[in-house]
């Protein structure tokens, strides 16, 4: 049985390089960038009205007008208007290119407007209610780095440059494994003895938030046709996530099955609660990684979260989310083994207060909805205090 923080170091020693594959734009969203974007023009691409109401040139306030004639209309998405008496005004939307020989926008709301003529009601100042070309950025600026993630504002950006398709890090192909004879389908009414089946419909979910589409696939407690179907699996998949079948029951086939098919054991059972069975391996000349996480749903549903998800950021060459937050309640640690705690988060005053949720065990598969995940406390000989800072695996928002 090896520390916690050692077998976090070991897991992200044996990240994967998945490579590059270009997609579609509109199924970019969530993937991360493998490319750099370049703004392919200056942003915005032409001096543009930032308001509605009219455009004047600034020497017809020299002059000492405030009553100008509307000669025309700009909207947006027209080609650019010429004023052609700078002592005259041409009425423009926002959005709209600002017309040749004006260089000022006056919104309606500090105009009076009549028979054709727009008086001014405000003092007015050169230049103003104007996005100036190239204010924002010029051509050829990054508008995007290598390694974004890429969400709704990323989403726009890649649009406005034109990037139809994207070259992003390729997700792993993964295959998530459920053992036991006790299981069964959701439909199905379960017998006294069987329960149905869970943690890997938990496993499958969370991979779609990562837009990674899984494959499910069940083993019954059988040695021959667990040891069949994997050496299929490994050959087929860059990941195995499996759970159950990796503690010490007459049933727990996993670890000598995968010892069988050359997967070397980095290493099997983690100081821990929950989650101590936890085994973890590579067969390297697959370069297949696998995860099996012990069964009980709160030990594979943390697992998940405090391994893969690292594991996976590592790979994709992002950063691993780190949060901090206030503990709301004394807890004891004492060693060997490093908790996680299920938390609830609570906002106070802009700091986050971690508030300990009631479990029945690392069976309790309703505790997790109560919960927005974890706090990691080390074992140490005095106890964790109220309002002490500790580290925070968020599972929920």
């Amino acid at each position: 049985m090896i520390h916690f923080n050692d077998a976090y170091d070991k897991v992200l020693e044996h990240t994967l390089d998945l490579g590059t594959e270009m997609v579609a734009l509109n199924q970019g969203l969530g993937r991360i960038l493998a490319e750099t974007i370049y703004a392919d023009r200056d942003f915005p691409p032409f001096d543009r009205a930032a308001k509605d109401g009219i455009a004047i040139h600034s020497d017809a306030l020299k002059n000492g007008l405030d009553s100008f004639r509307i000669e025309g209309l700009a909207s947006a998405g027209m080609p650019q208007q010429k004023l052609k008496d700078v002592n005259n005004c041409i009425e423009i939307m926002t959005g709209a290119v600002v017309p040749r020989n004006a260089d000022t926008v006056i919104m309606y709301e500090h105009l009076n407007i009549e028979n054709g003529v727009a008086t001014l009601l405000k003092q007015v100042k050169k230049g103003q209610e104007i996005h100036c070309k190239g204010s924002d950025l010029t051509s050829g600026a990054v508008l995007l780095p290598e390694n974004t993630r890429i969400g709704a504002a990323e989403f726009g950006v890649l649009a406005s440059v034109g990037k139809s398709k994207i070259r992003v890090k390729k997700l792993p192909k993964v295959c998530v494994i459920s053992t036991g004879n006790e299981l069964v389908e959701v439909d199905q009414s379960p017998l006294p003895h069987q329960i149905r089946k869970s943690n890997v419909l938990s496993l499958y979910a969370a991979l779609q938030k990562e837009k990674i589409e899984a494959t499910s696939i069940h083993l019954k407690d059988e040695k021959a046709d667990i040891k069949k179907e994997l050496i299929h699996i490994l050959k087929t998949y860059d990941v195995l996530l499996l759970s159950g079948g990796v503690s010490k029951g007459k049933f727990d086939f996993i670890p000598e099955v995968l010892e069988d098919l050359e997967v070397e054991k980095i290493f099997h059972r983690v100081a821990q609660k929950p989650g101590k069975p936890f085994w973890f391996g590579v067969q390297s000349a697959l370069k297949t990684v696998v995860f099996s996480f012990p069964g009980n749903p709160v030990s594979t549903f943390a697992n998940y979260h405090i391994y893969f998800l690292p594991w996976l950021c590592r790979s994709l060459d992002v950063g691993i989310p780190q949060e901090e937050v206030l503990l709301d309640a004394s807890v004891a640690v004492k060693p060997p083994l490093t908790r996680f705690m299920q938390v609830k988060i609570e906002n106070r005053k802009g700091n986050l207060w971690a508030i300990p949720v009631h479990e029945n065990g690392s069976g309790d598969l309703t505790s997790l909805v109560r919960s927005n995940g974890f706090v990691c406390l080390n074992p140490r000989g005095n106890a964790y205090e109220i309002g002490e800072v500790v580290p925070f695996i968020r599972t929920n928002p």
